[in-house]
């Protein structure tokens, strides 16, 4: 999807016709600029509105005479101390929303008491980016009598002192932005748009970027020994597909870090079926899978220097005649063999071959596995916090930490042999749920089963991916959690 803006940098700007944003932050004088605001009119209307640059607040001023725009409207940043990388996408999400049908923006960063970074302006060009995301691709009536004119991209101009370092930052921004929207795209889409095949194809489209890319069928995962993937997809006429992504930007000798994603492209539960209520939300199974591509896209475009792996199994789970039975036993690559409880209990099945192809065909450093797994795992968090669950310490903490520093915030779960009883089965190696008590943890022991000693996390995004609170920078059904966190695990840690 094309961006809404056409964003550049400059260090100095006079703005003419469209929108000022000035930015404010509390207890500073309200940043007038003499060019832009003859008379100090923003100052005079700040004192009769009593606006004190409280964090994300506005104020709308009419421009006045003999100024060069039509609008100057004033964007609050909070207390300047207290500014994180988070503050300033949020306040380019805001600035985004304060634009209405503008075809032409000029924002100025420099704010009194404000110190403005390379990487604060990038970041606040990547909550605008962000911010305007919207998904009308089905609409046959695009637009909003608010918003400029869709399919003409909005002229903005970030005026800043550290324009040229800005700019050079915000080519990481813009290929995270890239990602973020691509993953977006694919939740959003309807499944009868995206199937397995489909959502294959757009894993092939990465080879533009540099990515290998190879796409396994079901022939060759049938040779495999995939079963318990092959199982969930049985009773779907449309084809799995295992696409392989690999990003070789690193040196030759480094062992590749490793994502994994659960693409259950459409999921009714099989013959376990789900309620008919919200079952439409479903089509958003492959959030995931999603994050993976969009991390691959965003690592691919900013040249990371890293080896990276993507995979990502792409199931539908239908309850057709052919479809996989509660009580079925299953043989997985591993060799382990599971009984299918719960058809619905599908995307560990998916995963648990992809994990184990991964380890035995890459032997990565350390693999990261994504999946709208478990409803358990809302009921523990709620929309704020994606599960984590992981068998080794310093990979779990460089995941919080990459969370905190995107906002995209993950909480540490745990893992234990008592919890790891509750999935033994009287009749296999293994049965693919514990039941109703700590669904999300025995789902997590599962999956470890297929791990051997790699370091491994396991990312439950059930909550996160979709339908979760909206923001400033978010006002999609589709989150693209996943990428923003990820990207930054690997630019904190894995780059040479």
């Amino acid at each position: 999807m094309a961006s809404r803006f056409d964003i550049g940098f400059a260090k100095t700007a006079r703005a003419s016709g469209g929108v000022a944003i000035l930015l404010q932050a509390a207890g500073q004088p309200a940043a007038g600029l003499a060019d832009v605001d003859p008379g100090n009119v923003v100052g005079r209307a700040a004192d009769v509105a009593k606006f004190t640059g409280k964090a994300l607040k506005s104020l709308d001023v009419l421009a006045p005479h003999g100024a060069p725009v039509d609008r100057i409207r004033v964007l609050g940043l909070g207390e300047a101390d207290r500014l994180v990388a988070h503050d300033w996408l949020k306040a380019g999400g805001a600035a985004a929303a304060k634009i209405g049908r503008a075809d032409k923006v000029t924002v100025y960063l420099d704010a009194p008491g404000v110190t403005v970074s390379a990487r604060n302006a990038a970041d606040f060009a990547l909550g605008m980016q962000l911010g305007a995301y919207s998904f009308d691709t089905y609409k046959t009536k695009k637009g909003d009598e608010d918003e400029a004119k869709p399919g003409k991209p909005v002229k903005v101009t970030l005026v800043t002192a550290a324009a040229s370092a800005a700019k050079k930052a915000s080519e990481v921004s813009d290929a995270v932005a890239e990602g973020v929207i691509l993953a977006r795209d694919l939740v959003n889409e309807p499944a009868n748009v995206l199937g397995p095949v489909e959502f294959a194809a757009r894993a092939k489209a990465l080879e533009k970027l540099g990515v290998e890319v190879d796409i396994l069928t079901e022939r060759e995962m049938k040779k495999l020994g995939m079963a318990a993937l092959l199982g969930v997809a049985q009773g779907s006429v449309r084809p799995p597909r295992l696409a392989v992504m690999h990003w070789k930007g690193g040196k030759e000798k480094d062992r590749p870090i490793a994502f994994i994603g659960k693409g259950v492209v459409f999921d009714t539960g099989g013959i376990s079926i789900k309620p008919a209520a919200g079952m439409e939300d479903m089509k958003g199974d492959m959030g995931g899978a999603a994050a993976v591509i969009g991390l691959m896209h965003t690592l691919a475009a900013r040249k990371a220097k890293a080896n990276v792996i993507g995979i990502i199994g792409l199931v539908e789970n239908m309850p057709d005649g052919n479809a996989q039975r509660p009580g079925d036993i299953v043989k997985s690559m591993s060799g382990q063999t599971i009984e299918v409880i719960n058809t619905d209990a599908e995307g560990r099945l998916v995963l648990c071959d992809a994990l184990w192809y991964c380890n035995e065909t890459f032997k990565p450093q350390f693999m990261v596995n994504l999946a709208t797994l478990t409803g358990a795992i809302m009921v523990a968090l709620g929309s704020h916090h994606a599960g984590l669950f992981s068998n080794d310490d310093t990979l779990a903490t460089r995941l919080t930490a990459a969370g905190l520093a995107t906002n995209e915030r993950l909480w540490r779960m745990p893992l234990g042999r008592e919890y790891d009883k509750m999935i033994d089965s009287k009749f296999a190696d293994m049965k693919n749920t514990g039941g109703r008590y700590a669904g999300s943890i025995t789902a997590a022991q599962f999956l470890q089963r297929f791990v051997k000693d790699t370091p491994w996390a396991h990312l439950d995004i059930a909550g996160t991916a979709m339908g979760s609170p909206t923001d400033e920078i978010n006002q999609s059904w589709a989150s693209g959690f996943g990428v923003r966190l990820l990207d930054e695990l690997v630019r904190a840690n894995y780059e040479g």
